[in-house]
């Protein structure tokens, strides 16, 4: 097995997991950015890691753009992001609906992991998302539990990483 790891990182925390996923399956973790799809041609397991915005994974496009280059590799994409895991079924279902085509699925294996999110640090056109986002539902006559639970991640500050929440992910790139 040849793996890579590849991630786009805004804040860090897919950073962190991919450095983390590095250092189990002894491969290197390499900035998305500046990559072409001809970088990745000798590996047979790559690893994409992304941040989630709005339900897009961010910089997954350098595989799914590529999928037909790629299709012969192990493919395995994660996901970070501070929607909590017991809603990641709900949320989940619109993050691979947004972000892959179904014959995509039958060789894109996805793990989602919460990552950080520190609110003095986000960007402002970020802090406006959620600003706005929050606005928008605590607007509403009666929101719905994920509506509810959107109002509150709004606020939520703090690094919710968990090197443990990788094992999953490294049994499934060692064995599959």
């Amino acid at each position: 097995m040849k793996p890579i790891i590849i991630y786009k990182s805004k804040y860090g925390s897919t950073k962190t997991y991919a450095d983390w996923i590095a250092e189990e399956l002894n491969c290197q973790s390499i900035n998305a950015k500046g990559l072409k799809v001809k970088d990745l041609t000798a590996y047979d397991t790559i690893i994409f890691g992304g941040g989630l915005y709005a339900e897009i994974i961010a910089g997954v496009t350098l595989i799914t753009k590529n999928f037909d280059i790629l299709s012969d590799k192990k493919l395995i994409v994660f996901t970070t992001g501070i929607t909590p895991l017991d809603c990641r079924d709900y949320y989940g279902k619109m993050v691979i609906e947004k972000n892959f085509k179904p014959y995509m699925l039958e060789k894109i294996k996805v793990f989602n992991y919460l990552g950080k999110m520190i609110l003095d640090e986000l960007s402002f056109p970020h802090k406006a998302a959620l600003k706005t986002l929050k606005k928008i539902m605590s607007g509403k006559e009666n929101p719905t539990e994920m509506e509810k639970l959107l109002i509150d991640l709004c606020d939520k500050s703090g690094d919710f990483t968990d090197k443990s929440a990788i094992s999953e992910l490294v049994e499934y790139a060692k064995n599959n």
